[in-house]
């Protein structure tokens, strides 16, 4: 434990919370003194033009400013300046039961790195969460998270969730915006964390809700196809580009059977259009590559340091022109044939 003493820091991002911050910072100071922890609580205000920083205060929290706007730059900042061994993160709307905090408290000093709490495991109380979240929205990211990054949670956006110091530390997560709840996850599974969830209740916020459904839920998506292995791209754009081009190549010289199946225009536009796909998807992965370490999501490996060494901007321009080119003789051929047989039917 740290020389101050301190063993667990509570950061809450906090943005106009005034009805609820009060409550929310009571209830972890209670449960601290309930269960014999030695914490502190931290409020990370992010630009409140109401009282939520003076009512913090007087609540007995520890108030950090954070003028850059968003749900990661006010965690991060309040991370900095937390002193406890364990670090736990929660909402500033009450939705999340603070008086629970002892069931993150635990598993770490069980020795676990990373805990996350899960309302679907646990109980969702009426009118808390929109059907399109608990439904569609979560389901379908929490699947994206355990499939393509080895994860096994079931509510990978709950946004009650405990660490250590040196689990946060390895995690090194720097998104500004929500999508900071999907990073952490990501960094959790790549360092291998010993990833704990437990149960929880979530309850209807009071007041209006800052989430935005189709905005912050892009930028979840956008963040894990920019954090998502490259092989993905990679194996399945290559074999539709090569599939594309093998029914291209086949029906070069006009419709054809193979196995007794007819071959013929229908089979050439499918063709045409898996290539025109797959080459794109195989640029979209190696853009979202190159893409990461510009904006410090990952260090460099083997694969970026060839990519930033060898394509260059003339090297790309030859590339197109060469796949450019291909294309263009194929179709002055047809074209050819076509003129030859009197724009018959070829």
């Amino acid at each position: 434990m740290k020389k101050n003493g301190l063993e667990v820091s509570v950061v809450i991002p906090c943005l106009n919370e005034e009805q609820t911050i009060g409550t929310v910072v009571g209830k972890a100071l209670h449960s601290f003194r309930e269960h014999g922890i030695k914490g502190e609580v931290v409020v990370a205000d992010n630009g409140s033009s109401d009282k939520s920083a003076s009512i913090a205060r007087k609540a007995g929290a520890r108030v950090v400013v954070e003028e850059k706007k968003g749900y990661g730059n006010a965690l991060q900042c309040g991370f900095s300046v937390a002193k406890g061994r364990y670090f736990i993160m929660g909402d500033a709307d009450d939705t999340y039961d603070f008086l629970d905090l002892n069931k993150f408290v635990k598993p770490l000093r069980d020795g676990y790195d990373f805990v996350i709490g899960s309302r679907l495991k646990g109980r969702i109380m009426k009118g808390a969460m929109p059907w399109l979240h608990r439904y569609i929205g979560n389901p379908i990211l929490t699947a994206y998270l355990n499939l393509f990054h080895g994860t096994k949670i079931s509510d990978s956006h709950c946004g009650l969730r405990a660490f250590t110091k040196e689990a946060y530390d390895r995690m090194k997560a720097v998104s500004p915006g929500m999508e900071y709840a999907s990073e952490i996850i990501i960094r959790a599974a790549e360092e291998k964390l010993r990833i704990k969830e437990v149960p929880i209740t979530y309850y209807p916020r009071k007041g209006e809700s800052k989430l935005h459904s189709f905005r912050d839920g892009w930028r979840h998506l956008r963040f894990m196809l920019l954090y998502s292995p490259f092989y993905i791209f990679l194996y399945f754009g290559a074999a539709l580009f090569l599939f594309g081009m093998a029914l291209l190549m086949i029906l070069l010289d006009g419709p054809t059977e193979i196995f007794g199946i007819p071959l013929d225009v229908h089979p050439m536009f499918l063709g045409s259009l898996c290539a025109l796909l797959g080459y794109q998807i195989v640029l979209l992965g190696v853009y979202t590559k190159a893409l990461r370490v510009p904006e410090s999501l990952e260090g460099s490996d083997n694969l970026t340091n060839f990519l930033f060494r060898n394509m260059t901007l003339e090297r790309g321009l030859f590339i197109g022109f060469t796949i450019f080119s291909v294309g263009f003789i194929i179709n002055i051929f047809i074209l050819f044939t076509w003129v030859s047989n009197g724009f018959q039917e070829i």
